[in-house]
C-alpha cells in the first residue's frame, strides 16, 4: 500500500485550530504488515467525549466545539485514514469500509483504550463509529447522531445522496473546501475554505475523499451491507442513551433520524432535536448548540 503523507507546513497558521498533534500507527488488517500514521486531537481531562467526522472533511470541522468542550472533558477527535494529518493511501481500491471500521477500532481501542465513551458522530463518523458502538456497546456510555446513517443496502438511498455520488465521481478536479462550504447554511471564510483544502496539496492526495461515497452501501449485495445488518441487530438491543440531532437543511439525510428513533431502545423518550438553520456540516453551523446539547447530554446520565 503506497501511503501519501501531507507536509506538516499545509496545517500551519489554520484559523482556530491551534491543538497539539497526536499520532498512533495501525496497521492493514488484510495483511498485518503496513505501519499508517493517524492523526488525533486529545484535549482536556475528564470524562471522555469522542468526535467522529466525516467525508471529505476532517477533524479541523470539531475545532470551535473542542474548544467549548476541553474545559469539562476529554476530548478525542481522530482524522479517518486519508483525511486530515492522518496518511492517505493513494489507490482508491484500497480504502473499503471494512478497513476504516478496522483502523478506527485499533486507534481508540488498541491504542487509546478509551472506555466510558460518550460519541457524536457525523456522516462516514457514524457509518463507522456505529459499527464500532454495534461491536463494542461496553465502552459506550451513550451516542449522539447528527446527519448520518447506517445503511444496510435495503432501501432507495435519498435523491440527495445519488446526486452528491455522482459528483463526487464525474468532476474532474475535487474542490474539498467548496464543498463543505455547500454543504454548510453560513458561508464560510476563505480561510476557513483553505482549511479543508489544507489536508489535500493536489489531487493525488484525495482518493479516499473520491472513493468513500461509492463505499455507502446502496443494494443487498454490497460487501458492507451484511456486517451492517449485524450491527443493526446489535443497536436494536442498545438501551443506552441515543439522541439525534439531524438538520433541518441537509438533502442528503433527511429523515434518516426516524430509523434510530424507532429501532433503537435507548433513544426512546431522548429530547431529539431538528437543528433549525443547519446543513449538513452542522458542526459549523451550530456549534454552540451542540456543546450545550452534549452537555445537557451527559448530565442526564
Amino acid at each position: 500500500m503506497e501511503l501519501l503523507r501531507t507536509p506538516d507546513e499545509q496545517f500551519a497558521n489554520l484559523p482556530d485550530y491551534s491543538f497539539a498533534p497526536h499520532y498512533a500507527n495501525v496497521v492493514d488488517p488484510d495483511t498485518g504488515a503496513e505501519s499508517i500514521r493517524m492523526h488525533y486531537i486529545d484535549e482536556g481531562e475528564g470524562p471522555v467525549v469522542l468526535l467522529l467526522h466525516g467525508e471529505p472533511s476532517w477533524s479541523y470541522l470539531y475545532r470551535k466545539m473542542i474548544t467549548g468542550l476541553r474545559g469539562n472533558y476529554r476530548v478525542i477527535a481522530p482524522d479517518l485514514v486519508g483525511f486530515g494529518k492522518s496518511d492517505k493511501p493513494a489507490l482508491r481500491t484500497d480504502h473499503t469500509y471494512a478497513r476504516h471500521v478496522e483502523w478506527m477500532r485499533q486507534l481508540l481501542f488498541d491504542h487509546l483504550n478509551l472506555t466510558d465513551i460518550t460519541v457524536f458522530v457525523q456522516d462516514w463518523g457514524g457509518l463507522i463509529g456505529l459499527r464500532l458502538v454495534a461491536e463494542h456497546p461496553d465502552r459506550f456510555l451513550g451516542v449522539i447522531a447528527g446527519n448520518t446513517g447506517l445503511n444496510r443496502g435495503d432501501r432507495q438511498p435519498t435523491e440527495g445522496f445519488l446526486k452528491w455520488r455522482e459528483f463526487s465521481q464525474r468532476v474532474e478536479q475535487f474542490p474539498v473546501g467548496f464543498i463543505v462550504n455547500g454543504g454548510c447554511q453560513r458561508d464560510l471564510t476563505a480561510e476557513e475554505v483553505a482549511a479543508y483544502d489544507a489536508p489535500f496539496p493536489d489531487e493525488s492526495f484525495k482518493e479516499g475523499a473520491r472513493q468513500m461515497p461509492t463505499l455507502v452501501p446502496a443494494s443487498p449485495d454490497d460487501p458492507a451491507a451484511a456486517d451492517n445488518d449485524r450491527a443493526w441487530q446489535s443497536l436494536e438491543n442498545f438501551t443506552k442513551p441515543f439522541l439525534t440531532t439531524f438538520s433541518d437543511s441537509d438533502p442528503v439525510t433527511k429523515g434518516g433520524e426516524r430509523a434510530f428513533q424507532f429501532k433503537v431502545p435507548g433513544a426512546q423518550g431522548q429530547p431529539h432535536r431538528i437543528m433549525e438553520g443547519a446543513g449538513h456540516f452542522l458542526q459549523e453551523d451550530c456549534s454552540d448548540e451542540l456543546v450545550a446539547i452534549i452537555n445537557e447530554f451527559i448530565n442526564s446520565y
